[in-house]
């Protein structure tokens, strides 16, 4: 009997120190699960730092592909880029040195504008004369490069606004002050480098002076009104050796005719 309430008194000990294990682990289980405030917030950022870095890795090949894909191939870029590096070398030289840019233009088109009526009225390569489109090339370099940047700058002072008013006033004068004075320059100077004396540029005027007025004023009106309203003061004089090519050729055919006997 003393026995047998031995044994039943230590299985009972036994219990209740297995229980008390038991609440013991329990509450340190909870209290472990249960962080505190600030560490909550840093397992809580790692976490989210953890998935925004397997997110990226997951959608960093996808953006690759998208990349190569939407990327035009490099042929077209680089001919684009050069396109446009092109224009704006030339832009960027017109803001900051514009008299030699549009004095380098003019020459060039006075060049090839002279060129072009050579090969016109169908001279061979034998009777190709140089000189003459060397004389062209220095008029438009010394003499109508600058004065086209001198009075298309002035008439932007004078009637700042693209109306069409301001637009008329400006062709008026261009077709009453400019051009007549620059077609007698260019008679007389292109006369006078071929070595006609003065009263041969006299008689030449006399004759060419005139009828290549009233083609000016045929041709003239359009391209200024163009010019006038639409473009912009900086690319003016561009647009106007543009124009002039075409009546250069006219020009250089008149300047090169033969000169007027003066007995």
């Amino acid at each position: 009997m003393a026995a047998a309430l031995t044994k039943n008194g230590g299985l009972l000990i036994k219990t209740r120190r297995d229980h008390q294990s038991l609440h013991y682990l329990w509450n340190w289980r909870i209290k472990s699960s249960i962080p505190e405030p600030a560490a909550a917030r840093k397992n809580t950022g790692n976490y989210q730092l953890h998935q925004i870095s397997q997110f990226s890795r997951f959608t960093q090949p996808i953006f690759r592909k998208t990349k190569r894909i939407e990327s035009p191939p490099p042929s077209k870029v680089s001919s684009s880029s050069q396109k446009s590096g092109l224009v704006g070398w030339y832009l960027r030289m017109l803001k900051t040195r514009p008299v030699s840019t549009k004095s380098i233009t003019s020459s060039l088109i006075y060049a090839a504008a002279d060129v072009s009526s050579q090969t016109i009225v169908g001279e061979s390569i034998e009777k190709y004369n140089i000189v003459r489109t060397l004389r062209m090339a220095g008029y438009g370099l010394l003499i109508l490069g600058p004065s086209v940047h001198f009075w298309y700058n002035f008439m932007s002072r004078v009637f700042p606004k693209r109306d069409l008013l301001s637009t008329f006033k400006k062709i008026a004068l261009g077709q009453t002050i400019y051009g007549p004075s620059m077609t007698v320059i260019f008679l007389s100077v292109n006369a006078s480098l071929q070595g006609e004396s003065g009263s041969e540029i006299v008689a030449r005027l006399n004759r060419d002076l005139v009828s290549t007025m009233i083609n000016g004023v045929m041709y003239w009106p359009f391209c200024d009104f163009v010019t006038f309203k639409f473009v912009p003061v900086h690319l003016q004089p561009l647009v106007v050796n543009s124009f002039s090519y075409l009546w250069t050729v006219y020009l250089t055919y008149t300047a090169s005719l033969a000169k007027v006997g003066t007995s």
